[in-house]
């Protein structure tokens, strides 16, 4: 076959030039190719010149920084340019074939275009990066050379009379078109960048974001195809496999996502509603969102559509496929008039569509593009959706610092309603602008729909559309269904875990009173409500998924049932499978919209809250804080300062709401030397117009010592809230003064800021930072000042126990302290700070009177005075009064009197001597504080028992790392790699084990069916419709081999009519059509149940084992495990269980079987597809592989980003006033944005990862749908299929683009949901407790122990084989009845030696016996039922009083009341509403400390056992009902032995023996009368120190 480059047809010559050289077609051709060449030759050294060289770069980063003017357009129609080469070129080749020799000038000079072109756009690429744009001169020449070529070729076509119907006049008129473009965007380049022609070329520098290093996220600034395929991740998702994604490498977001930029954008959008004329209009949230985020919104909306439209070039494709497969053969039949010009064959526009090849490529590009176009927009509304959350969360939290304090505490904002703004409603507009572009372009993707499917199958198709259309009601109505089942089963699990929390905080005594099971019943009590609720949430999620799986079957079935008796013919192949590919398209839009439109209204919903709030009441104008100063030179210089200050420093942050507060004051300069505060006339409200606090005229002396006193409630704390301006004023000033003129030069030096005040408040607030960080608070750090100061609160004692010192995390989500090392902290706070005004706020209400005094002394008098700072102190203290310089006395919201204590003695003698009497009767109480061993060291005690048993653990979240580290040893790169995408099978095994194998058998087999029923219906479509257009007898039919029937006449005689067969043939079709589709319908929905149910029996018993196990965990576990940690497997990990991974598993199995089942299909109709699938499927195991690491990791980042983020809006929330009197504001809000930007940079990179995966997962799937059609063709061409099969594959192949990337996003959800089980797993391999012994439960006699006779003999203690152990040889007898004492220092194993005697620590040598049975033989119930405890630290329930006494019910009232007497609580008991059954809340908070302790003696008595240990049982209580006890036990349990463990010695005075210990022996042992007179005995010295 001759190949030349004119052709060599007969009887032309094609190489003549007689009528001018330009009318020779083959010429212009060759022409054209001349600018192709040329760029070729001068680019391709200089790239590669270029290459050469670019490792000299320095900062890779920064290669994606200029853009040259008109950039974008460039690439887009550079790209355009591209597709239409390749139309030139297959229009080349397509009238090529119709010659009799190739004619290269046909396609040549195209293909060659297309390599200019791809070629032009790297070179491009290259010089923007290295930012030379000399260069681009060539780029420019080029573009004009070939614009004069093409224009020729163009008027050559005219002069000829080619015209519009011919397509290749069309082409030529495009690219002389976007030629003509390209060259203005040059000469634009030139206009503006100047590099050529011009004296001054411009300089540029790149923009501010690139110049800093820090940003990662380079998605707005690279160029347009790296955009649209995120190929600037690669690096970061390829890296991930190496070492996990940090914070670091996803640096930070660029400023115009940061939250400050949309927060000012949002704000003036919002702001600008507010008209002059109706000021008190609230503005409209929903008008301001689309203000400032409208633009990128329709930008995404462009794209879905374009995407939708695009997306409807599938089935048309493949049934013009189908179709034009047959007629492709007629090809030779040359029956058409060739329309020669200049000696070759112009073909019409239309014919160049029924060439298969060419529809085969214009699918693969149409996919391609849909699939871009798709995610683009996919990724521009969750951009803009993460903008606006920032936007949004800055403005409330802008809100919260401005909310008047009233509206906190009288309920009217609650912090749970501020968290649920933060948590929940932002998000919800979040996700609502995520889907919003759905809202309008859905509609139109349904009507095209269905006007297409019209067109394909007439009425008919009409039917199966309305099917679709009708059942979507149906979803929405399960969708809300699905949101209230959600919200109950939300309510039972809080239930739960609130049982579980108090189980978990009171286990040391449900185990010691053997009560772990009857609590345990009640938490598996409200878990079965729980689980019930969640079966109704499987069931309507099962629904919901089988609604979307068997609606396309329900609607085919309806659709050639319908056409069936409509039109008898019955559709062709090419009709049927492109109807069929057009209800899969439909049904993904209809299953959407329910959702969509669920989010619609929960975001009407939120918005209208968000307005609530925004709308509330805030706290009035700063003004006052002032003083009166000279507005001069004073105010002016703050000013300057201020904003200097922060400008130099950071050039990027405004001041958010411009912290200078106006200096406007109403004060006469006289009086302003001696007074730092002043009210006068002051009536103060918190909101309700009844005033609080009224007539006030105080003033508050300039470096002296304020006092205020008075009763509880009479109005102290508000008395300086007020001053603070936290209160509304209704009328009356505050006052604040300046410094006398004559210190503003000493003033600078100082440079105290007179415009906060430390303020310490009575309810102390911690931030969740470090101790240091708490007492800094934003000031520099001065190590003198620091120390002074904890010295002074006497912190050190209690940092040096913490496990950091005071690098320790504490607040909420850090170590909790007791009450008064939090207050200290605070009051340290306070002190720490530079501020001339100190308040503090009842600094020694949960102080012992030794810290109070040396805080007192230390602190106050010299830290404070010495600083000559203004103090105001409220106190019930009245001892304290001899230091103050000035007195304050209230009563009920106002000033009784005022002065110092001289003039209070002269003047109110009655208000002096009622004082007095106070402080007597507060001496004496002084007096018992001091014999008893000081609530603080019983704090730090407690701080003390935390950290030793959490010696083991240094850190909470050690636990996930140590698995690992026990899984593989030797921790090279190679293993951790492997780790990392390894996908956890041995928890889905897990799992799937726990739900049962008859059920995970039954979702196996039941989901292999369901797909094989599926693929079968469409099979058999194939096989009805191809049968129809192979009987139709005729000319031009082919059967199923190509040959043509061999007589239509004969055909016709045998059969009687000619319509039979098609009868016969539908009468046996259709009946097995419509029984496989019930079949698959039935299947779809036995499926989605099983699913769901397997993950509920999962569910259950996961719970139910960790529960059981943890429940029953020796005591030591509890000692070792944090709380938080425990709860957390019970709250978040369930939940996952419970929730999360059924419909991941669910998702997850079926598209992988949809794609498993569509690539089986293929291969089976056309096996050279298997060929192609090789690298295919390499190619995704990588993506997916690369994927799923980098998707968990950012998916960890992303929740570890959210928690700080919503604690920091709690906190200020809690901490309001301290906030603003401190007058941090400013720096709490740059804090807030600090949060929000991390968060959001997390969540960007996440949605960008998500969407690098789909884009390619959508290119594989449009290369999977390219290939089969090529294989199709192909094999047809060979004669080796039938039309419908050719559909059938092809319509498979475009479902296959759809589940891909599904397939990858399951897998990688899947593992991270997989971990909560690992961690629950975790837990189940506790060890139980030995509940057992090794007697039996009968041979216990039934009133065991009777006389109550203890026998230690040789005890040794541990916690744990691994420590030392803590009672060492311990030998004893007590008789029965015996009064002991046991007494020692802290640490001396005194409470170890109570613990024993139940059996929950490890006994690991002698015995204890009691009335003749070793303990150690006993099942632990028995052992425990029998003896009763009462513990040091009194624990309640929550419930009724009966059961925190008996939870049993084994008792009568009479008993009860009995026990109650005896503890002194009959009276109180009776006097609350429902006596017995009275309400207990969580941890008995409703009861004083003194109280709780008398119920647990109570639910001690309760229990008539012989032996009764009281463990340090009476720290807590005041003296006076301490002796009334001792008493009580005495005469109570007078033939009872009983086991008195001491802290405070004088208790156990009266006891029949002392037992003293000492580090874990016996130091003394006998009766106390007897140990006393040994004078230098341990117990008498005890004795001494505690007199």
């Amino acid at each position: 076959m001759a190949l030349s480059f004119c052709g060599i047809d007969n009887g032309t010559n094609a190489y003549s030039v007689e009528k001018g050289v330009l009318n020779n077609g083959c010429f212009v051709d060759a022409l054209n190719l001349v600018p192709h060449v040329f760029l070729l030759f001068i680019t391709f050294p200089i790239l590669f010149i270029g290459w050469g060289s670019q490792s000299s770069k320095v900062q890779i980063h920064h290669n994606t920084w200029l853009h040259f003017p008109g950039h974008n357009l460039r690439w887009i129609l550079t790209f355009s340019l591209l597709f239409v080469h390749v139309c030139e070129f297959a229009e080349g080749i397509v009238s090529n074939k119709m010659m009799e020799t190739n004619h290269l000038h046909l396609f040549m000079p195209a293909f060659m275009g297309f390599i200019a072109a791809t070629t032009s756009v790297v070179y491009y690429h290259n010089i923007e990066t290295s930012n030379f744009p000399k260069l681009l001169l060539v780029l420019f020449i080029y573009w004009v050379l070939a614009f004069i070529t093409k224009s020729i070729k163009l008027w050559k076509f005219a002069e000829y009379h080619v015209g519009p119907q011919h397509l290749r006049f069309c082409i030529t008129a495009l690219l002389v078109l976007l030629y003509g473009l390209l060259m203005a965007v040059e000469i634009n380049v030139i206009r503006i960048r100047r590099y050529v022609f011009f004296a001054n070329p411009q300089k540029v520098k790149p923009p501010e974001d690139l110049q800093d290093l820090g940003v990662r996220f380079l998605q707005p600034f690279v160029n347009l195809l790296s955009k649209a395929t995120y190929w600037w991740m690669n690096p970061l998702i390829i890296g991930a496999h190496k070492r996990p994604i940090e914070l670091k490498k996803i640096g930070k977001l660029p400023i115009a996502m940061r939250a400050l930029t949309n927060y000012l954008r949002l704000k003036d959008a919002y702001e600008d509603q507010r008209t002059a004329e109706d000021p008190d209009r609230a503005p409209s949230i929903w008008r301001s969102m689309y203000r400032a985020f409208g633009r990128p919104i329709l930008l995404s909306s462009t794209f879905r559509y374009l995407a939708d439209l695009l997306g409807f070039a599938g089935p048309l494709c493949i049934s013009g496929i189908v179709k034009y497969l047959k007629t492709d053969k007629d090809v030779a039949t040359p029956d058409k008039i060739k329309e020669t010009y200049f000696g070759v064959y112009f073909m019409s526009s239309t014919e160049l569509l029924q060439n298969t090849s060419v529809l085969a490529v214009l699918l693969f590009l149409a996919l391609v593009l849909q699939r871009t176009f798709l995610q683009a927009s996919y990724y521009v509304t969750i951009e803009t959706g993460i903008n606006l959350r920032g936007a949004l969360l800055a403005m409330i939290y802008n809100k919260i610092l401005r909310l008047s304090t009233s509206n906190m505490s009288m309920g009217e904002m609650t912090l749970g309603q501020i968290n649920n703004l933060v948590a929940i409603e932002t998000n919800q507009l979040m996700w609502f602008l995520f889907l919003c572009p759905n809202l309008w372009a859905m509609p139109v993707q349904i009507v095209m729909g269905v006007i297409l499917l019209y067109y394909l199958l007439g009425w008919s198709a009409l039917v199966g559309a309305s099917v679709i259309v009708l059942l979507a009601p149906v979803q929405y109505l399960i969708a809300t269904k699905l949101a209230d089942t959600q919200k109950s089963s939300l309510e039972h699990s809080t239930d739960r875990l609130k049982k579980t929390t108090e189980i978990l905080k009171g286990i040391k005594l449900l185990k010691l009173y053997a009560w772990e099971n009857i609590f345990c019943d009640s938490v598996e009590d409200t878990r079965g409500k729980e689980l019930t609720s969640l079966k109704t949430f499987a069931l309507y999620t099962s629904m919901s998924i089988f609604m979307n799986a068997a609606i396309p079957i329900a609607a085919v079935l309806a659709t050639f049932v319908m056409h069936h008796f409509l039109d008898k013919t019955g559709p062709s192949p090419s009709e049927a499978f492109a109807a069929l590919a057009l209800f899969h398209i439909l049904v993904t839009p209809l299953f959407l919209l329910s959702t969509v439109v669920r989010f619609a209204v929960k975001a009407l919903v939120s918005v209208q809250k968000l307005g609530e709030f925004l709308q509330s009441d805030e706290i009035g104008d700063d003004s006052w804080r002032n003083g009166d100063m000279p507005l001069s030179f004073e105010a002016g210089k703050k000013h300057l300062g201020v904003t200097k200050a922060i400008n130099r420093k950071q050039p990027m942050r405004y001041q958010m709401d411009n912290y200078e507060q106006p200096t406007r004051r109403q004060m006469r300069p006289t009086e302003t030397e001696d007074v730092a505060v002043k009210v006068s006339n002051g009536f103060f409200t918190w909101g309700s117009n009844l005033s609080t606090l009224s007539d006030i005229n105080i003033r508050i002396p300039t470096g002296q010592l304020t006092m205020i006193v008075g009763q509880v409630g009479c109005g102290k704390s508000s008395l300086l809230l007020a001053m603070l301006g936290e209160m509304q004023t209704i009328e009356g000033r505050v006052f604040w003064s300046k410094l006398p003129e004559c210190e503003v030069a000493r003033e600078e030096n100082i440079s105290k800021n007179r415009y906060s005040v430390a303020y310490a408040t009575q309810k102390s607030w911690l931030l969740n930072a470090t101790v240091e960080e708490n007492i800094t608070f934003g000031c520099h750090f001065s190590k003198q000042r620091y120390k002074a100061v904890i010295d002074a609160c006497s912190l050190q004692p209690d940092i040096d126990l913490l496990p950091f010192g005071d690098q320790t995390e504490i607040g909420e989500r850090g170590i909790n302290l007791s009450g008064g090392q939090r207050q200290r902290i605070c009051v340290a706070r306070a002190l720490y700070q530079n501020t001339n005004i100190v308040f503090l706020d009842d600094p020694f209400s949960a102080l012992d009177i030794h810290l109070s005094d040396h805080l007192m002394q230390e602190g106050i008098l010299k830290f404070l005075q010495d600083d000559k700072r203004t103090v105001v102190l409220v106190t019930h203290k009245l001892q304290y009064l001899i230091h103050a310089d000035w007195i304050i006395a209230m009563k009920d919201g106002s000033v009784l009197r005022e002065g110092t204590l001289k003039d209070i003695q002269t003047h109110d003698v009655e208000l002096y001597d009622h004082w007095k009497t106070l402080m007597n009767r507060q001496d004496q109480e002084l007096e018992k504080d001091i014999q008893q061993d000081s609530q603080t060291t019983l704090e730090r005690k407690t701080l003390r028992r935390a950290f030793y048993s959490r010696e083991a653990k240094n850190q909470m979240d050690d636990e996930d790392e140590e698995e690992e580290e026990e899984e593989e040893e030797d921790d090279n790169m190679s293993t951790t790699t492997n780790r990392r995408s390894k996908i956890p099978w041995r928890m889905c095994w897990c799992y799937m084990s726990s739900g049962g194998f008859f059920m995970v058998f039954l979702m196996v087999s039941s989901k292999l069916l369901k797909h094989s029923v599926i693929v079968a219906i469409d099979y058999w479509l194939a096989l009805w419709t191809s049968s129809k257009t192979n009987q139709s007898a005729g000319a031009g039919t082919y059967a199923s081999n190509g040959t043509r029937l061999a007589d239509s006449a004969s055909s016709n005689a045998t059969l009687p009519t000619p319509g039979n067969p098609e009868a016969e043939s539908d009468s046996y079709y259709l009946p097995v059509f419509i029984v496989l589709c019930a079949a698959g319908i039935t299947l779809c929905l036995i499926t989605s149940l099983t699913v769901e149910f397997l993950g509920l029996s999962a569910a259950t018993n996961l719970h139910h084992n960790l529960l059981n196990k943890i429940i029953h965990a020796p005591i030591r576990f509890f000692d070792i495990t944090p709380l938080g940690q425990i709860l957390n497997r019970f709250s978040a990990d369930t939940n996952i269980i419970d929730q999360h991974i059924p419909p991941t598993l669910e998702s997850l199995t079926r598209s992988t079987l949809l794609c498993l089942s569509a690539i089986g299909v293929i291969s089976s109709i056309t096996p050279a597809f298997l060929i192609a699938l090789v690298p295919l499927a390499v190619a995704f195991y990588f993506i997916q592989k690369y994927f799923r690491v980098a998707s968990k990791d950012l998916q960890d980042l992303d929740d570890s980003t959210q928690l700080p983020l919503l604690c920091h809006f709690s906190e200020t929330a809690e901490g309001l006033t301290t906030i603003r009197a401190f007058r941090h504001e400013a720096r709490f809000k740059q804090r807030m944005l600090e949060l929000t930007d991390t968060n959001n940079t997390a969540y960007l990179f996440l949605s960008a990862a998500n969407r690098w995966l789909e884009v390619r997962t959508d290119y594989l799937g449009a290369v999977i749908v390219l290939t089969a059609a090529g294989a199709s063709i192909w094999s047809f061409s060979y004669g080796l299929r039938s039309g419908g099969l050719v559909g059938l594959g092809l319509t498979y192949a475009l479902t296959v683009t759809n589940y891909l990337n599904w397939v990858v996003r399951n897998l990688a959800d899947l593992e991270v949901q997989m971990a909560a089980v690992k961690k629950v797993n975790s837990f189940l391999s506790t060890e139980s407790e030995n509940y057992e012994g090794s007697m039996d439960t009968s041979q216990v006699p039934e009133n065991w122990p009777q006389d109550g006779e203890i026998k230690i003999q040789d005890l040794c203690v541990r916690y744990d084989p691994m420590l030392k152990p803590v009672l060492k040889h311990v030998n004893a007898y007590i008789e029965p009845g015996q009064k002991v004492g046991i007494c020692g220092r802290t640490g001396s194993g005194k409470s170890s030696l109570s613990l024993a005697f139940f059996n929950m620590v490890d006994i690991f040598e002698g015995k204890i016996v009691i009335d003749g049975i070793d303990i150690c033989k006993l099942p632990l119930q028995t052992l425990r039922s029998r003896l009763s405890i009462i513990l040091q630290d009194p624990v309640l329930f929550s419930g009724s009083i009966r059961f925190n006494l008996d939870p049993e019910r084994t008792c009568t009232d009479d008993r009860l009341w009995e026990a109650l007497e005896i503890a002194q609580l009959k009276n109180m008991v009776k006097a609350l509403p429902g006596g017995l059954d009275a309400v207990v809340t969580e941890g008995g908070e409703n009861f004083s400390v003194g109280q709780r302790q008398l119920f647990c003696l109570a639910r001690a008595f309760v229990r008539k056992s012989s032996i009764l240990i009281m463990d340090e049982a009476t720290a807590s209580i005041d003296m006076a009902t301490e002796n009334i006890l001792q008493k009580v036990v005495m005469t109570a349990f007078a033939d009872r032995t009983v086991v008195t463990i001491a802290h405070r010695v004088h208790t156990i005075l009266t006891a029949d023996l002392v037992i003293v210990m000492k580090r874990g022996n016996i130091l003394e042992y006998d009766k106390p009368e007897t140990l006393l007179e040994q004078e230098d005995g341990m117990f008498a010295s005890f004795v001494k120190a505690d007199m």
